[in-house]
């Protein structure tokens, strides 16, 4: 059995796993990302398209929002119509922000080609993924890549199962 160490073992490479994976980087502790998709098929799925603004704040932040800026649309409101007439919703009026229509798919390929680039290892296409010895000191993450079993070994685990305070 092939044995990987890292300090976070990351299910998923959605937008909350690769986003994580980000921003574990950016502050220096290491993170394996494990995916029982493609990537094409991560990157390809029509998904939703609609960004908070603080949500592209991040993205860019993160140094991964270059070509959203570049790409995206921008709606600082939107027209709701109904009894025949047009009702206007101004979001920069009523709270000084906008949202980015920005599709799902191509956060995925901004986010996946940053943490290529990084060197941050993300394997596709996993299969019988196991989370194992969650509250010891070495969580352990068991799965088959290529049909090769493989162990995930952690240095960080989780200290408490409180929920965040953001």
């Amino acid at each position: 059995m092939k044995q990987i160490r890292t300090q976070v073992g990351i299910v998923g490479a959605g937008p909350a796993g690769l986003v994580l994976g980000q921003l574990l980087h950016l502050q220096g502790i290491e993170s394996v990302v494990l995916e029982s998709r493609s990537r094409e098929y991560c990157q390809e799925r029509v998904r939703a398209g609609l960004l908070e603004q603080n949500t592209a704040d991040l993205l860019a932040e993160m140094g991964v929002g270059e070509r959203m800026k570049r790409e995206r649309l921008v709606h600082h409101g939107i027209n709701l119509r109904f009894c025949g007439r047009t009702h206007r919703i101004d979001f920069a009026d009523l709270t000084g922000r906008s949202i980015t229509i920005y599709g799902q798919g191509e956060v995925i390929k901004d986010l996946v080609d940053a943490r290529r680039a990084s060197g941050g290892p993300i394997f596709f296409e996993v299969e019988n993924v196991s989370v194992h010895d969650f509250d010891s000191e070495h969580p352990r993450i068991l799965f088959q890549n290529k049909g090769q079993q493989a162990e995930l070994v952690c240095g960080v685990r989780m200290l408490s199962r409180a929920k965040p305070r953001w």
